[in-house]
């Protein structure tokens, strides 16, 4: 599952992240809201965390365009207001739920999987690239009629590049995206569970899906030749 965190305090930006990253979520973060726009807007989430009090486009401002413009996504607001006109206010605009700051880490992840689990009565699209299919629901990965078994890590590398398919991914994104702590990870770690999924996605078939781009990342897309 893919979360925008929008909080513009960096160390409690990187505590949430980091617990959560620790519980398999793949956590964007953005500081201000005009940044958190783009990204939701040009981004697939599955939920969005949004704290009230940011600079730019506040939260407010950032639920009610979001909901304008047709962006379809659940809503947790994580903020210190804690009035209960605050509340009525922020559930009005279209949050889908409201949790006051501080916090108890247990509850936060309570309530987005309350969330989530309210987003998935409707079925998860299926991410297809080719006769590669990776179910978000059920986090299964098939290539043609064949089951691909795949490691926590690799299976976020993945999903991450299928979301994002034909886009060419830096390491250091992927880094970011997927390991909680990337600035005391080498960039090589990447490389090295790139080998692992193609050796179980690409290794047995004619058309190979995962490219390099030289000295900067990797992309999935379905053109049998190498950037």
């Amino acid at each position: 599952m893919r979360l925008l965190l929008v909080e513009d305090e960096i160390k409690v930006a990187r505590f949430i992240s980091q617990g959560l990253k620790e519980h398999h979520y793949v956590v964007d973060v953005a500081n201000d809201g005009d940044m958190a726009y783009e990204l939701a807007y040009a981004e697939d989430y599955d939920l969005l965390i949004v704290d009230l009090m940011i600079p730019k486009k506040n939260g407010a401002q950032l639920i009610k365009e979001l909901s304008l413009n047709g962006i379809n996504v659940p809503i947790l607001i994580l903020s210190a207001k804690d009035s209960v006109n605050d509340k009525v206010e922020g559930l009005d605009l279209g949050a889908d739920d409201y949790l006051t700051k501080p916090f108890a880490f247990t509850e936060l992840l309570a309530r987005i999987r309350s969330l989530l689990r309210r987003k998935q009565e409707k079925p998860s699209p299926l991410l297809k690239i080719a006769d590669l299919t990776l179910n978000p629901s059920t986090r299964e990965v098939t290539r043609g009629k064949l089951p691909i078994v795949l490691s926590n890590k690799e299976y976020a590398i993945l999903e991450f590049m299928m979301r994002n398919a034909r886009k060419i991914l830096p390491r250091t994104l992927i880094l970011e995206h997927v390991w909680m702590d990337a600035y005391n990870i080498e960039t090589n770690v990447v490389d090295v569970y790139i080998n692992h999924l193609r050796n179980k996605i690409d290794k047995n078939f004619d058309l190979k899906l995962i490219h390099t781009i030289y000295s900067v990342g990797y992309i999935i897309k379905d053109e049998d030749k190498t950037v």
